[in-house]
């Protein structure tokens, strides 16, 4: 399988981009849940699919548990989670406060690794080039669709003798 996208135009004229086209991700409507996702790790660990349910599970309550100790969360091979949020400016410093924080969300930042891509020699020294490679989608397939929406849930078969 592979990641779908589809081309768009921008069409935004106040943008600096106007007229110019990109690749924007086409999502499949099925959310892969606990329940699939413990069968997937099941079938490519030596963990029953019950174990994995339950650790997925309690992950949610222990990253809440150290969102609420201000920590950041590493899972390797996967990033880094940390609380971010937006606040609303006041003119005291007395009236900022807890409840002048207006959004809450989670920023995750996946974990990469630095590729080497070559060298340059600069004063005589060697100065290599490299880019940061995301590890999660680093052997990601990327393939062009024309189907805004994916969906990829199997279409029930019509039975020849009953119409339906």
């Amino acid at each position: 399988m592979s990641q779908k996208f589809i081309k768009t135009k921008n069409n935004n004229q106040y943008n600096t981009a106007y007229g110019k086209y990109f690749a924007e991700a086409v999502y499949d409507s099925h959310f892969i849940g606990t329940e699939e996702l413990s069968e997937f790790i099941q079938r490519q660990a030596s963990v029953k699919k019950s174990d994995i349910k339950a650790v997925l599970q309690e992950l949610g309550e222990a990253m809440k548990h150290f969102f609420e100790m201000g920590q950041k969360i590493k899972l390797d091979g996967i990033g880094i989670f940390k609380v971010g949020f937006s606040s609303i400016g006041v003119d005291k410093i007395e009236d900022c406060g807890a409840s002048t924080i207006s959004t809450r969300r989670v920023l995750f930042q996946p974990e990469t690794t630095r590729v080497v891509v070559g060298q340059e020699k600069k004063n005589g020294k060697v100065k290599q080039k490299y880019v940061n490679a995301i590890t999660l989608l680093k052997d990601v397939v990327f393939e062009e669709t024309h189907d805004n929406s994916m969906n990829t849930e199997p279409e029930s078969p019509v039975s020849p003798d009953t119409g339906d």
